[in-house]
Parts: structure tokens; sequence; C-alpha cells
């Protein structure tokens, strides 16, 4: 079997990482984290572990972001094939070496594992999905999704009619646990790190491999159990609202055609209008004048 380095990217991960490198000890593989300035005790943390498995820290003096950070580790890591794991997602005994295992037999350039939810079911919708198409990021941006989540363009985006229980060909698992070969990696050029500080990168990435032949797959056997949202619900809402809208446009210049960027940037437009009209209805999650600020600073930016 190839030897495989696991990247981990921290921030603020003091609490997770723990586990998350303690279900690794048994596994044979190198481990390489790489902590984006973290103000908490993740770095000390992490070096209470270092005495007793193959790895190493890259303490990073600023948040580098996720693309960049990703790419520091790979440069350092030394595996044949990478797997990109958030420190929030705990492997099952075993979950790697299957993963790694199913990446050889199906000569697969990439493979996603299992995410499971807190009730051990899978996380469906977002352990994998289709690369996104101007409707479905449409549906996305302008409320459609949240008023009918069961309309067809989005249970084709999220796959949510897939049988998880198996084996499968995919166009995107989630970069929360994403197995690459070196070499198409290599191939690709990494994450692009204009896709600052997070969101779409892997999208992005996926879209890349998969027009250069690449097949990625999925791989039911590799379990994983993922509390999700780990860094990014450290953000502001302003925050979130930015680095999420500003990426999505940015994948949609660099994979749409340029109609289609206008179309969704009115759409992103339009759904930060409506978004405006229900906060000032009372349908918010933070205090209607930060609300407003972020999808202001949203319509700013992408006009």
């Amino acid at each position: 079997m190839l030897r495989y380095s696991v990247i981990i990217v921290t921030y603020n991960s003091a609490r997770a990482i723990g586990p998350c490198l303690e279900a690794l000890a048994h596994e044979d593989c190198e481990i390489v984290v790489v902590d984006n300035a973290s103000q908490d005790q993740t770095v000390q943390r992490v070096e209470e572990l270092v005495a007793w498995h193959d790895l190493r820290l890259l303490a990073n003096d600023r948040n580098r972001g996720f693309a960049a950070a990703v790419n520091e580790g790979a440069r350092e890591a030394t595996g044949e094939v990478l797997l990109l794991l958030n420190p929030d997602a705990i492997a099952e005994p075993g979950a790697v070496t299957a993963l790694m295992q199913f990446m050889d037999s199906t000569s697969a350039a990439a493979a996603g594992g299992a995410l499971l939810e807190a009730d051990g079911k899978p996380a469906r919708g977002f352990a994998f999905r289709g690369l996104p198409t101007l409707a479905a990021l449409l549906c996305e941006t302008m409320l459609v999704n949240q008023l009918w989540p069961g309309n067809p363009i989005n249970r084709q985006y999220r796959c949510l009619d897939a049988d998880y229980s198996q084996p499968q060909q995919v166009e995107q698992p989630a970069g929360a646990c994403i197995a690459i070969t070196r070499a198409a990696w290599d191939k690709a050029g990494g994450f692009d790190e204009q896709f600052c500080p997070v969101w779409f990168e892997d999208v992005d990435l996926c879209k890349r491999l998969r027009e250069a032949g690449g097949k990625i797959m999925y791989c039911p056997k590799a379990r994983f159990h993922h509390r999700g949202a780990h860094s990014v619900s450290k953000l502001s809402f302003h925050d979130r609202q930015v680095f999420w809208y500003t990426n999505m446009l940015r994948y949609a210049r660099k994979h749409f055609w340029r109609g289609h960027v206008r179309t969704l940037r009115a759409g992103i437009v339009a759904g930060m209008l409506l978004r405006s009209v229900a906060a000032l209805l009372g349908a918010r999650q933070v205090s209607l004048g930060e609300t407003l600020a972020a999808y202001w600073a949203v319509v700013r930016d992408v006009h």
C-alpha cells in the first residue's frame, strides 16, 4: 500500500485536536499539523503529542487561510497520498487504512470518506455533492433552498437521494476528509490560495481534478465522526457572509461563462435584499444592525 501523509490545519483547535490525533495513533502514517496562529492552547496541545507519533508541527505567525496552510503542509509531507483532515474529524479504527486501500484498488485520483453525524448516520448532503452549477448557486443565494430544501435542483446538487452505504464515483467530497494522490495534487498545483481564508478551495480543486481526467470516489467503509463548522463557527456573522459569497463569486469567475457570472452576481444581490427584508421582519440570527451591515458588505463587495 502507498505511504500516506495526513495534513491537518488547526485554528483555535485545542479542544478538537487531541481526539483527532489520538484516533490516528495506530495508523501507519505521517502527520503534518499546520497551525494558523491559534490564540488558544492548540500549539501546546500538539507539542505534547509530538513524541509518540510521526508528527510534525508547522506553526504560522499569522492566519494564512486554509488553502495556503494545506499547501504548506503538502510541501512538508513525504507521502504518496495526502489525506486532508479537519481537526474535528475523528477516525474510527481502521478508517484511514480502509480509505488508502480503497484508493489503491480503484486507482482514484482522490477519494472521500464517510462523514458521520452525531447519531452515527452519514452526513447526507455534506459528505459529497455535485459540482455547483449556476442554478444550484442561485437556489442557495436567493433563499429557494431555505424555503424549499427538497427542490429538484438542490436534491441533485447535494446528492440527497444517493445511497451512502455504497462506494461510488462522485464529483466533490467534503474537504473535511479527502485523500488525493501526490501525482494528482502536483498536477493540479494544489489549492488555489486566492480562495482565502476559507470556502470553495476544495470545490475548485475537485473541478480541476475532474477536468484533468481524475477519478474521484466515495468510500463508505472509511468512517469519520465529524462535528462540523469547527473553525468557521468562530467567525463573526459578518465575516461568514463576506467570505462565503466572495469565494462563491471567485469560483464562478474561474469556471463559469461571463454571462453566468453576471447572473450569479445579480442573484447574490437579490438574495441579500430578500434577507434584509426578512431581517427587518424579525427573521435574523444576530442583531438587526449586524445582520444588515453584513448583507450590505456582501452587496458592496460583489457588485
